[in-house]
């Protein structure tokens, strides 16, 4: 049995993750489950699969999730103190907190020496270095969720960087690949969250529509592979069944295939070193019957620019990138920003804002709190 706790357990992947877990109770049991606001769920999750612990971010909430708790024996609690209890208890942590939320429960996942499946990729960009080193120290071990990391898991099967050409991370373009700047100045909220290929949350949708996502999960490689910036490309592919692809020294080029289901690097991540199955639909390359390839437009998709000029500046920027990121897609979530508005605020920010990574995690987190605040007063000049 593989005791379990999932951080952000009522998100998608999260969700992806108990569908799994449930579906073969003999080789796990769950210790913990979080969410951020959703009591209700968290409270059903939990006491359908007998978790230990569920802890809801929301301080303001607990007398709610007690309530909804009541009669089982299940310990409720709040706050970043209990989130980081929960990421403790377990055999294996599936970090699946949205944004800088994340990387406090993380980094003591991190500190505990356990081995964490990381879907959190907003925790490596911000403080990727402070987080490796910390690993080093307590011989925690970072597997990676997102599809085009755990690809690159896959493709690498133990063997270490030193005989990788480069890595290719592959993009499905988003909904918005064949646009003009003309109609991506008109695009919707609900345009940007639909995507068409993965079913996703609404930011990680947005981020793929603007090609930030794929920006951030070069900055995420960039820490998970320790290969620079300039041996890091992307490829867009609009069929979504090449997740991503490693070219070795001697011209081999390994790619790993598959449905566009995260279920598939969830349960590789969950059963590793072994497999499971999954539920997910069989690859059919028949019906597939073709791929395609092509360059990402920098014209239309600045995100992708703007992180490798963040990574290759180093210190803070990375983090001020992700921090302006995630308060403009917001502010566009919320119909105060146009769409191209998203990467102006990103790229303004990273103009104004210039300082060293902190050395502790309570620093990084008060510079991020700095940069949204700083971002936040820049909405005006990018108001609808």
């Amino acid at each position: 049995m593989k005791r379990i706790a999932i951080l952000g357990a009522t998100g998608s992947i999260g969700s992806s993750t108990l569908d799994l877990v449930e579906a073969a109770p003999e080789r796990f049991e769950i210790t913990a489950l979080t969410a951020a606001t959703n009591v209700e769920k968290l409270a059903a999750d939990a006491k359908r699969t007998r978790a230990k612990l569920a802890v809801i971010a929301d301080e303001r909430r607990l007398d709610e999730l007690r309530a909804a708790l009541a009669g089982a024996d299940i310990e409720a609690a709040a706050g970043e103190g209990a989130l980081c209890q929960a990421a403790t208890s377990a055999d294996l942590v599936i970090a699946a907190i949205v944004g800088t939320a994340g990387l406090g429960p993380v980094m003591a996942a991190v500190r505990a020496g356990k081995t964490i499946g990381l879907a959190n990729k907003e925790a490596l960009v911000s403080a990727g270095a402070l987080m490796l080193e910390e690993a080093h120290r307590t011989g925690a071990v970072l597997l990676p969720i997102d599809s085009e990391h755990n690809a690159i898991f896959q493709c690498l099967a133990g063997q270490d960087c030193d005989r990788v050409s480069r890595l290719i991370l592959t993009a499905s373009g988003g909904p918005f690949r064949t646009f003009t700047a003309e109609q991506m100045a008109r695009v919707t909220p609900s345009q940007a969250v639909a995507h068409p290929n993965w079913s996703m949350g609404a930011k990680i949708s947005v981020d793929s529509a603007t090609m930030m996502n794929k920006g951030l999960e070069l900055i995420e490689a960039h820490h998970l592979f320790a290969l620079p910036e300039s041996r890091i490309d992307i490829l867009v592919h609009p069929q979504s069944v090449i997740h991503s692809l490693v070219e070795y020294a001697d011209g081999s080029m390994l790619a790993q295939l598959g449905s566009p289901d995260m279920r598939v690097p969830i349960g590789h991540i969950l059963a590793y070193p072994q497999r499971m199955a999954t539920g997910a639909r069989r690859l059919d390359l028949l019906e597939v019957a073709r791929l395609d390839f092509e360059a990402p437009d920098p014209v239309r998709f600045p995100a992708l620019r703007l992180a490798r000029e963040a990574l290759r500046r180093g210190g803070s920027a990375p983090l001020v990138l992700n921090a302006a990121n995630e308060i403009a897609v917001e502010a566009f979530l919320g119909g105060s920003i146009h769409f191209p508005a998203i990467a102006g605020l990103v790229e303004e920010m990273l103009t104004i804002m210039d300082r060293p990574l902190p050395s502790t995690i309570p620093d990084v987190l008060a510079l991020d709190a700095e940069a949204r605040d700083e971002s936040r007063r820049l909405l005006e000049r990018f108001a609808a």
